[in-house]
């Protein structure tokens, strides 16, 4: 029992650090290439179409919109909206959008039809014969894009060999502790994961956030029909096209999600939902997932190891890296701000992050908005009476 406790602190203590040299290696060397840079700044010829599925009139979601109807797009940018309420309160933000930018090309498609079990995918069929152009962006409501983004997440397109583009994002919390500790979810945990495993050339996956193709890439998988069923539908949008010997690309844009968890249950059913998905999608990765959650698996390590002169330093040492990992994923601008506001957060984030995970082994079942589903093998969900 000694000697399984030392060796999972060290794999913890391996994790942190392979995760703080990956975002180190992705913000300081020149990994942020020609995507945020020059090919941002080459003219486009292809005309683009973003479909951004609404429900509700989610925080923040006047500044998202605006932040796509801001874009410089040379080539010519079309926005679609769809709604499957007709009384959706999103409507009310859109008619402000029509009347601030008169001269964009907007089209708000209202339709309730349902195709799947997925309520966005189906909102997303609907949307797509109102979208003029053969270049597709998909964005979630709550993705804020920052300026160059929708040149340099298209760019890639121009490449045949190229399936999808997609970006990673980074969560930004309403007030509130659980707020904040989902954003440290996303930023600490799932960022550094992404990099790690880009790092080491995997690129087997794909983020509603945002996600660019092509129509005839689209069209060869079977159209967005073909995951009307799926919970991870940005997932198989992924795989399906590199089934078809596809590149998928992932872009240097970080684009900003708003986090906005207002009781501790939102932030485990939320929690859940995304862990049991990835665990459907990817079971023998989420088993060996747990390293990933270095804190947390160091501190069961030290305490297996019966709290041995290594295993504690083993445990002081991830300790270490992770708040120095917690640093550097933070932007910028909030790093010259308060840099060190959010370190007390970190342990209570990871030890939920890891319960979480735990949980996810539980059972299938998720909180989907305001349906529970179960989530089959094959990542599709059955509603549940």
């Amino acid at each position: 029992m000694a000697s399984l406790g030392t060796l999972l602190a060290a794999a913890a203590l391996g994790y942190a650090a392979t995760a703080w040299a990956a975002v180190r290696l992705w913000r300081n060397s020149g990994v942020r290439r020609q995507l945020s840079g020059g090919a941002a700044s080459r003219p486009q010829a292809v005309p683009v179409t973003v479909l951004k599925p609404l429900c509700g009139a989610e925080p923040g979601l006047d500044h998202s919109l605006r932040s796509l109807c801001e874009q410089d797009y040379a080539a010519g940018m079309q926005i679609v909206f769809g709604v499957q309420n007709p009384a959706d309160p999103a409507l009310a933000v859109l008619e402000g959008l029509k009347r601030d930018y008169p001269r964009l090309d907007l089209a708000v498609v209202v339709d309730p039809t349902r195709h799947g079990a997925s309520a966005k995918v189906s909102n997303l069929i609907n949307m797509m014969r109102a979208a003029r152009h053969d270049w597709l962006v998909l964005a979630d409501s709550d993705v804020s894009a920052p300026p160059g983004y929708l040149a340099a997440v298209t760019a890639p397109l121009a490449d045949p060999a190229v399936g999808i583009v997609t970006c990673p994002y980074r969560g930004v919390p309403r007030p509130g502790l659980w707020s904040l500790l989902g954003s440290l979810f996303i930023n600490d945990w799932f960022i550094p994961s992404v990099r790690v495993a880009a790092l080491f050339g995997s690129r087997a996956f794909a983020f509603g956030a945002t996600i660019a193709l092509r129509r005839d890439a689209l069209d060869a998988i079977g159209g967005l029909r073909a995951i009307a069923d799926q919970l991870a539908d940005d997932y198989r949008l992924g795989e399906l096209t590199r089934r078809r010997g596809l590149r998928t690309v992932l872009s240097d844009v970080v684009v900003d999600t708003w986090v906005d968890e207002r009781t501790l249950r939102q932030l485990v059913q939320h929690g859940l939902r995304w862990l049991r998905t990835i665990r459907v999608v990817r079971p023998g990765g989420y088993t060996f997932s747990a390293v990933t959650f270095s804190l947390p698996v160091a501190a069961l390590g030290c305490a297996l190891a019966g709290g041995t002169p290594l295993a504690l330093s083993l445990l002081g040492a991830t300790l270490l890296l992770r708040l120095m990992l917690h640093l550097t994923v933070q932007s910028p601008a909030r790093s010259r701000s308060r840099p060190w506001s959010r370190l007390w957060a970190v342990p209570l984030a990871d030890a939920l992050g890891f319960a979480l995970w735990c949980g996810a082994f539980v059972t299938r079942e998720v909180q989907w908005r305001q349906g529970r589903y179960r989530v089959a093998r094959d990542g599709s969900v059955q509603p549940l009476s």
